[in-house]
């Protein structure tokens, strides 16, 4: 029977092509949108853990309560012995300190007056002690755009487009003037040794890369940082394994009366990305209904025009005695072949569009240069186990809904009328 159905099929074109060229281009969107979506947010969540806060974060409570003004004068104290100890408790993830901080930086002529000189966000990280991971994590090595990485203390990096801006050349001396720990003015002087470009506008605008304990000696902050991050096995975030960690490591400070006193926050929590990562969910389900509603209607008035074209071939069948629900039956079968089909060819057409931009990438640059977000300048798909199977969802789904409404006709049929039909 089902050999039948398909040869009826693959010899009647006007039968399947019009439908499966309906479920091929929705499909096609649906695979591609979400593979897209999740590209771009898996983007963005990487990007916020290497830059900004880990996978989870360990702050003073003072500073959790004001993180987005970056008060190092809320640090975190003792993190040698945080670190350490959250090391021996969690071996299998990555602890590192970071101080991340705001200041001026200075660049002096010959004469040792300024210059020229620009803001600056600076980021301190483990940049010279031998294994640090830290140089990985952030990609420093690959986004050297000159000169090299620092190799000894007071050697720091700077974003390619503020050397530009400020016209400074490689081993040229700066200044950086901030604010210490305990709120007085602090100046330090540094040497260039190269420019970087992370393809992260909110970075490449006007970001110093410099070691971390260069950091603790320029801003009074000896064996203090604004956090401890701690990245889990493999660098792959999982949100429950995050929420159990932060739940443990909370639990043994709850009952300390000081606001100084460690606090462990999640991603999702410190960045606000649990609302893009929900909203990225809930537009991915929308998006296969809205496509299984909309295909359905287009096809069930395609099955309508087909019944009207096979109104005698129904006829026919009725006429001999096959019994309705058999006439029923073979029509979702039908179905179920051009939805199979159709979601073959939108898959594959999805994925080929998915790999294009997962290779070649959307270049947003030009858009994001007020940016303060951390997210690429160059937008991803992503190809997921899920990217191979969502399609099918509106493509089968749509395909059977639409003949299950437009074959209820046959149940409508008069079987005393169906020799008056065949006369004419």
């Amino acid at each position: 029977m089902i050999r039948f159905i398909i040869n009826g099929l693959l010899r009647d074109h006007h039968r399947s092509l019009f439908p499966i060229i309906i479920v091929s281009i929705g499909v096609w969107i649906t695979v591609f949108m979400q593979a897209y979506l999740t590209g771009v947010l898996g983007d963005m969540v990487d990007t916020t853990a290497r830059f900004s806060t880990g996978h989870v974060k360990i702050m003073s409570r003072a500073f959790a309560e004001n993180k987005d003004q970056i008060p190092n004068d809320l640090a975190l104290m003792g993190v040698e012995q945080i670190m350490a100890d959250m090391q021996s408790e969690y071996p299998e993830m990555t602890w590192v300190k970071r101080i991340s901080f705001g200041g001026l930086l200075d660049i002096p002529n010959s004469d040792g007056e300024t210059r020229s000189q620009a803001p600056v966000m600076g980021i301190g990280i483990d940049l010279l002690s031998p294994g640090s991971t830290e140089i990985h994590t952030m990609n420093v090595t690959k986004s050297v755009v000159r000169g090299r990485m620092p190799s000894k203390p007071g050697e720091i990096l700077i974003s390619d487009l503020l050397a530009e801006k400020l016209d400074v050349n490689l081993g040229d001396a700066a200044t950086l003037l901030s604010s210490t720990m305990y709120g007085s003015m602090t100046m330090h002087n540094f040497i260039i040794v190269g420019t970087i470009k992370f393809g992260i506008m909110a970075m490449d605008r006007g970001a110093i890369i410099l070691d971390v304990n260069d950091v603790q000696l320029a801003l009074n902050m000896e064996d203090a940082a604004g956090g401890i991050l701690g990245y889990l096995p493999n660098r792959i975030y999982d949100d429950n394994t995050a929420r159990e960690i932060v739940e443990r490591f909370n639990q043994k400070y709850e009952n300390v009366d000081d606001e100084f006193a460690p606090v462990m926050g999640k991603l999702v929590e410190l960045s606000s990305l649990g609302d893009y990562l929900n909203y990225a969910g809930s537009v991915t389900g929308i998006m296969v209904l809205i496509f299984v509603v909309i295909m359905s209607i287009v096809l069930w008035n395609a099955g309508l025009l087909g019944g009207l074209r096979r109104y005698g071939e129904v006829g026919i069948r009725l006429a001999i005695g096959e019994p309705k629900g058999h006439i029923y039956r073979s029509l979702i079968y039908e179905s179920i072949f051009i939805g199979l089909v159709g979601s073959v060819i939108g898959t594959g057409l999805g994925l080929g569009c998915a790999y294009w931009l997962q290779v070649k990438g959307l270049d947003i640059s030009a858009f994001m240069k007020s940016s303060n977000m951390m997210m690429p300048n160059i937008f991803r798909a992503a190809i997921t186990e899920e990217t191979y199977y969502i399609g099918f969802y509106p493509g089968l789904f749509s395909t059977v809904l639409g003949t299950m409404l437009s074959g209820v006709g046959i149940y409508k049929r008069q079987t005393a009328q169906l020799f008056k039909e065949l006369e004419v």
